[in-house]
This record gives structure tokens, C-alpha cells and sequence, in this order.
């Protein structure tokens, strides 16, 4: 939908109803991000709430930050919160970083939340892939596919304009939450996800949300460490004081060097490599 016109909040409402309306048991992979719990919340508004739990997989990618935020919500909200563990750490093929890491992601993701379901006696799964997700970059839609996941939000043709209209009109907190991303996201292409670089980037963004910074992304490039912030944020980082503590903490995570890209925060910023090297992006 075009940005300059600003969609009707019952129209949205009435669509993404009418395909919560054609399941009767579900389960919605939830992140905490505004996508999902959009998602999670008009399933449990149509279905009842032990018809349609919100599940949260736990694993060494999450930020515990994150963790304890999507749990709050939950709460909240209402929510039935189901917390699994994933255990995509332990593939070799997610931890080889290539271009397909997200597939092996969502793919144990999605399998846990099967055999949840079969247990349980839940029919289907939802996720919040919204109609703007469909142009990117993004294995983990194939792993969907493959799973047989619903995605409510592309059913009913909202995008991501038309999520947080609809998300502030249903009051949902985090109706204008910044789009995040797992810390594994991080982490160049090609170089090995493990726990300790992980670790890292947690600890060094962690930080940076204390000094007040938001928005912001800590790459990791071995002993460096890539700050992306939102330029208006960029004068608060050049303050010598500041600059000295934001110095100190990132040292403090593990890191030798402190980069500020002046590029600035962009999101799927790693994808560029993807490009650079002749690879489908």
C-alpha cells in the first residue's frame, strides 16, 4: 500500500480476522517483534487463548534482554507463552554462517514447534512474515515453505505500514518497536557463529543501551567491532567523553579495535556480502 495514504485500522483488523477465522487450533512463532505479536494477539482475540498460545524459541542467538521483554509482553497481553529451545547451535550447516544460515534457523525452529503441536494437538502454525518480507533476502521463508507455515499477516495483505497502523490502533506496546534481528545476524558470512562471539556482540550492544544509544547494530569482524548507528545518534558518539566510555565498554566485550560505520544503521546490512560475492541475494 502506498506510504502517503494511510490505511483504514478496521479494514486490517477485519482481514487478518477472517484468516485467524479459518483455523481452529494454532500456534504463532513469536518473537516479541511487532510482526508476531500482532499475530498472536488477534489469534487469541478470534480463537481464545488456550486455542492459540504464542511460542518463543530460547537459544544462545537471543538476547536475554529480548527474552524477558517477549515474556512481559506476553503477559500483558494475555498471552499463553510457550518457551522452546531450538538447538540450531548445534548444526554444523547454521554454524558454517553461509548465506542459508536463517534456513537452518527456522528450520529447527519449526520443527520443535511441529512436534510441539503434534503433542498438543495444535493444527497449524502461524509466524509474522508480513508482505514487505517477501522481497528480501530471507532462507528462512523457504524453511516456512518447506514446514508448511501459515503466514496470516501476507494473507491478508498487510505490510509493514499496515502492521503498525493496525498494531497501534489495537494498542500493542511495541506497535513502534525498531525491527531487530537474531545476534547471529551479526556475524559476517563465512565466519563460524559460536557462543563466544555471540557473547560478544550481546555484552557490546547491552552496553550501548545503557550510554543511551538505540537502534544500533555491534557487527563483529574478529577483533573489531563495527558500530551502526541511526545518524542522528552519531554527534552523541563523536562526544570525547563519550566516545571515550563507549570505547572502554566495547573493549570490555572482547574486542581490540571500536569502528563507527558512517554509513550508519541499515538493516540486513551483511546481505551486501552476499551481493559482492556474485551470490543470490
Amino acid at each position: 500500500m502506498p506510504s502517503d495514504i494511510q490505511p483504514d485500522p478496521a479494514a486490517l483488523l477485519s482481514g487478518l480476522q477472517d484468516v485467524a477465522r479459518r483455523y481452529e487450533r494454532v500456534l504463532t512463532a513469536f518473537s516479541g517483534g511487532v510482526d508476531s505479536t500482532l499475530v498472536a494477539a488477534v489469534a487469541r482475540q478470534v480463537l481464545g487463548r488456550d486455542n492459540a498460545p504464542a511460542v518463543i524459541g530460547d537459544s544462545p542467538s537471543l538476547p536475554r534482554a529480548e527474552l524477558a521483554e517477549a515474556k512481559q509482553l506476553a503477559e500483558d497481553l494475555g498471552l499463553q507463552l510457550v518457551v522452546i529451545a531450538p538447538n540450531e547451535q548445534n548444526d554444523p550447516g547454521y554454524q558454517a554462517n553461509a548465506g542459508d544460515r536463517c534456513y537452518y534457523c527456522k528450520t529447527h525452529l519449526y520443527d520443535q514447534l511441529h512436534a510441539y503441536a503434534n503433542e498438543h494437538g495444535y493444527a497449524t502454525i502461524f509466524n509474522g512474515t508480513n508482505a514487505d518480507d517477501l522481497g528480501d533476502h530471507r532462507p528462512g521463508l523457504v524453511a516456512a515453505d518447506e514446514a508448511q507455515v501459515v503466514s496470516p499477516l501476507v494473507e491478508a495483505g498487510l505490510d509493514k505500514q499496515g502492521v503498525r497502523v493496525l498494531a497501534q490502533h489495537l494498542g500493542l506496546p511495541n506497535w513502534d518497536k525498531p525491527a531487530a534481528a537474531c545476534l547471529a545476524s551479526r556475524i559476517p558470512y563465512g565466519t563460524e557463529v559460536t557462543l563466544e562471539r555471540l557473547s560478544q556482540v550481546e555484552q557490546a550492544e547491552a552496553a550501548l543501551r545503557e550510554l543511551g544509544f538505540v537502534g544500533l547494530r555491534v557487527r563483529h569482524h574478529e577483533q573489531v567491532a563495527r558500530i551502526e548507528l541511526p545518524s542522528d545518534q552519531m554527534q552523541q558518539m563523536l562526544d570525547p567523553g563519550v566516545r571515550l566510555e563507549v570505547t572502554h565498554v566495547i573493549k570490555a566485550a572482547g574486542f581490540l579495535y571500536v569502528a563507527l560505520d558512517l554509513e550508519g544503521f541499515r538493516s540486513g546490512s551483511g546481505n551486501v556480502a552476499l551481493t559482492v560475492s556474485g551470490a543470490k541475494a
